[in-house]
């Protein structure tokens, strides 16, 4: 059995072709794709986070307004960049959004990718300490974010505050307290998967990842996963992790699918430079008749082995076609593989 859900970019485009032409558009349809992604049955609605681009960027309003929409589907992100985050002010955030759902959130958070701007996080104040990298940075920013997420006081009291304090240090507020159990860390390496794992948080791995033995990309990502499940055991946490993977699944159940996605049946792996010193292979997109993507998707070794699956969606196609695809998944092709 797997949790299956989706996860959108939200990309908005002022063009006749889209259905997302404006910022509201894509966070109102985000919201509405939830619901109904909740009615259909799916599990989980995780978004994107980009800054300085027409894409969604500021994740936990619109987490909250999910949340007070929905009773049961899980709410997350994949991935929030911890370069650009204040971590005292994103407990306080993820905390109150949290709360408002019901303690529904599972946040994908990580080091980030190449973004729309150069060193973007320099103009949220941000700048890696003397020797440091952005990556280091991401790190040590983690590093707050989840010591402040186990609730313990740290800040003195004023001993005349204006209203009545709690014995002892304080904490930040609201403070929820089972998320630090819902924190996921978007893994690119296998040497990252096992560092995300000491640090007690689960794994995210998407839909690229470091080309470090030219098999494969699911092949890759199978053996990433395996390397988090051994340094989890090795570290001797007290709780199983979960292990998310993202694909693009599309059923080609009538002609408008076949119109759209047709030209992608024969979708294969693709390898390319993000970075100057990250050469990375990029997974293959699955779109074909219902019968086809289950004896496809039977052979993929990294789905095999995640809990949690999260589908792609074409989010500028608008909420009625995404809606469709999710319960294409769902209906006509999970239960084939034992997924649901």
């Amino acid at each position: 059995m797997k949790k299956i859900g989706f996860l959108s970019f939200g990309h908005w485009t002022p063009s006749p072709q889209s259905e997302t032409r404006t910022a509201a558009d894509a966070l109102l349809q985000s919201v509405d794709l939830a619901v109904a992604a909740e009615e259909l049955g799916a599990d989980g609605a995780y978004f994107r986070v980009h800054h300085f681009a027409r894409q969604l960027a500021s994740p936990f309003p619109l987490l909250a307004a999910i949340g007070a929409r929905t009773s049961r589907i899980e709410i997350g992100t994949g991935v929030i960049d911890m370069r650009y985050e204040n971590p005292l002010y994103m407990v306080e955030d993820a905390g109150a959004a949290d709360l408002l759902a019901g303690e529904r959130l599972q946040l994908g958070i990580s080091r980030g990718s190449p973004e729309q701007v150069i060193d973007g996080w320099r103009y949220f104040g941000y700048e890696p300490g003397e020797g440091k990298t952005d990556a280091d940075m991401a790190r040590s920013h983690t590093e707050v974010f989840l010591k402040l997420l186990d609730g313990e006081g740290f800040a003195q009291p004023n001993p005349r505050p204006m209203f009545p304090n709690p014995p002892g240090a304080l904490r930040l507020e609201p403070h929820s307290p089972t998320l630090r159990d819902r924190i996921w860390w978007g893994a690119v390496s296998d040497a990252t998967a096992r560092w995300t794992a000491e640090q007690g948080m689960n794994l995210m791995s998407s839909t690229l990842k470091a080309d470090e033995t030219g098999e494969p990309f699911h092949v890759q990502q199978a053996k990433q996963i395996r390397a988090f499940r051994e340094a989890w055991a090795e570290a001797g946490h007290d709780r199983e992790p979960r292990v998310s993977v993202s694909r693009s699944i599309i059923p080609l159940i009538n002609d408008t699918d076949r119109a759209y996605f047709g030209v992608e049946r024969n979708s294969r792996d693709q390898v390319g430079q993000i970075e100057p010193n990250l050469r990375a292979v990029f997974g293959r997109s699955y779109a074909a008749e219902p019968d086809k993507l289950i004896t496809e998707l039977a052979e993929d070794e990294a789905i095999a082995e995640a809990d949690t699956l999260l589908i792609t969606v074409p989010n500028q196609l608008g909420v009625d076609y995404n809606a469709h695809v999710i319960e294409g998944v769902l209906t006509e092709v999970a239960p084939a593989l034992g997924w649901r």
